[in-house]
């Protein structure tokens, strides 16, 4: 099909409550949207990064240049029959792999679309149901803390990911497993150690943890493969995991036991299906990550969590979870631990006028 226009949209999403890493604290999600028109169809994607380099080198306002100045000009006018295809495109451009995504997923939608078939059925899952673990930020109000580990287990979610960093992860850890002896917990460090951590790092076995992950440098694996020596907690590889050939190295020389596959991370669900099979060929377990994203953003990732080595719970917690509103009219809801893989974007219906609402630049492209 043609691609015969292209929209882009900076848009910004306000936070119910401040979200707190080890590297950051938000209060508003600042994103990208993608719109992509051709055979009289519509198609919808999302680039959601962060407002800051702190999380990998991309953020949302590059993220919007690249896409106006750099993606948009390659695709527009051209005749593309397949995602693969659309990556060939830019696959010159070095990095931006959330922009890259938001018009990679657009296209995705477009070509759903286009075969009347399911997205998560073209991209070979086996079920439309997902497990959908918690994800906590950094609260270090003990009280507080607990209350929403509560929350998360009265809610029926199968595990729950803590955020800690250096000052803030044995404590809380504990505490947690003193009053939820049986929960299934993680820990995500979000790349705030390094080996002079190690002592610290080795007591963090004695928690019984799913996995720590990313527990050093955001671009490493050589690090990691010796911290995986040392400890018997599984390491769990994000950020250092951009492409295939980074999971092939990491899987290789021992840096991880797991991988977490953010589409937006690794620049669309073309590579991401690449990495989950690899993973699998290798037993290496995956689960996917979530970046905040709207319910736009989150129909892509359940779509490709619905693959059979997504062993692990997923990232996706609802809508109203986190954000105050949302751009569509049908948000994205998690019940009991469980969403549904809806059949097609449109089942969550894109509301033009909240996305105009909240976007605070654009950019339209046509032939």
């Amino acid at each position: 099909m043609i691609i015969e226009s292209a929209e882009i949209f900076l848009f910004e999403l306000p936070l119910i409550k401040t979200y707190r890493t080890s590297f950051a604290e938000i209060s508003q999600k600042r994103s990208i949207l993608a719109k992509l028109s051709a055979a009289g169809m519509s198609g919808y994607g999302e680039g959601s990064t962060l407002p800051f380099p702190f999380y990998v080198p991309d953020y949302a306002d590059t993220s919007f240049l690249v896409l106006k100045d750099f993606i948009l000009p390659q695709i527009i006018g051209k005749n593309i029959e397949n995602p693969a295809e659309i990556c060939q495109l830019f696959s010159h451009i070095k990095g931006y792999s959330f922009a890259k995504t938001a018009v990679e997923t657009a296209f995705w939608d477009l070509y759903s679309q286009q075969l009347q078939q399911p997205l998560w059925q073209l991209l070979g899952g086996t079920s439309n149901q997902v497990q959908v673990g918690g994800a906590i930020g950094i609260i270090k109000d003990e009280y507080k803390l607990l209350d929403e580990v509560a929350l998360n287990v009265e809610n029926g979610v199968p595990r729950v990911k803590l955020k800690i960093e250096p000052g803030w992860d044995i404590q809380p850890l504990e505490k947690v497993r003193q009053n939820f002896p049986d929960l299934p917990l993680l820990a995500d460090a979000n790349s705030a150690y390094s080996l002079k951590n190690l002592e610290l790092l080795k007591t963090l076995d004695n928690f019984n943890l799913m996995m720590i992950e990313q527990p050093l440098a955001w671009d490493d694996i050589v690090d990691h493969a010796e911290l995986q020596k040392q400890i018997k907690t599984p390491i769990c590889l994000d950020e250092s995991i951009l492409s295939v050939e980074d999971a092939r190295k990491a899987i290789k020389i021992g840096a991880c036991q797991i991988i977490n596959i953010k589409p937006g991370r690794v620049g669309g669900l073309t590579e991401a299906k690449k990495i989950h099979d690899l993973c699998k060929s290798q037993n290496i377990g995956v689960w996917c990550g979530g970046m905040l994203e709207s319910s736009v953003g989150r129909f892509f990732n359940l779509a490709i969590a619905t693959l059979d080595g997504y062993i692990y719970p997923a990232d996706m917690s609802s809508s109203d979870h986190y954000f105050a509103d949302d751009i569509v009219t049908n948000k994205y809801s998690a019940q009991g631990g469980i969403a549904k893989a809806p059949d097609f974007l449109s089942d969550f219906a894109v509301n033009e006028e909240k996305l105009k609402k909240y976007t605070v630049s654009s950019y339209q492209f046509s032939l």
